[in-house]
């Protein structure tokens, strides 16, 4: 009767599209590989969410952002590294990924190549226009990944 309940679960679970390793599916994959926007959300001292539209990347199943030190997501995120990401295809919006994980690093080192890689992908322009500020790419793992791709 356990292996059932077993096979019930597992199947529900594959079902609905969640993953709780940071293996990325392919679909989320295409998402953060396309021109479309992150929504990260960290957490204000008060418990409060915080919620920033952000450019996306990734290394492998390791999600990867830019910002600029001192921006309050980069605040928050330093105090408590877990934070939420849902992202949208802006071509099919029903297609959509809610990744929740951890940030494992915040690094200056090749920061400004990075977001210019960014640029590139998102403005079309072969470096950031606006590189008057102090880059830090950061490194998120996700550790659940919930997903719907339409159909």
């Amino acid at each position: 009767m356990r292996w059932a309940l077993r096979l019930q679960l597992l199947l529900q679970v594959v079902f609905l599209g969640i993953l709780m390793h940071p293996r990325l599916p392919k679909v989320v994959t295409k998402l953060l590989d396309g021109k479309n926007f992150g929504f990260l959300a960290t957490s204000m001292t008060d418990g409060s969410p915080q919620v920033t539209p952000v450019w996306v990347d990734r290394q492998g199943d390791v999600i990867v952002i830019n910002t600029v030190k001192g921006r309050t997501k980069q605040r928050n995120f330093s105090r408590d590294a877990r934070i939420a990401l849902a992202i949208v295809d802006w071509k099919k919006p029903y297609t959509w990924a809610q990744i929740r994980g951890r940030v494992i690093q915040q690094t200056t080192k090749g920061a400004d190549k990075h977001i210019d890689k960014l640029s590139k992908k998102y403005l079309g322009l072969p470096s950031y226009p606006w590189g008057d500020r102090k880059r830090i790419m950061v490194r998120i793992r996700p550790e659940k990944v919930v997903w719907e791709e339409e159909g």
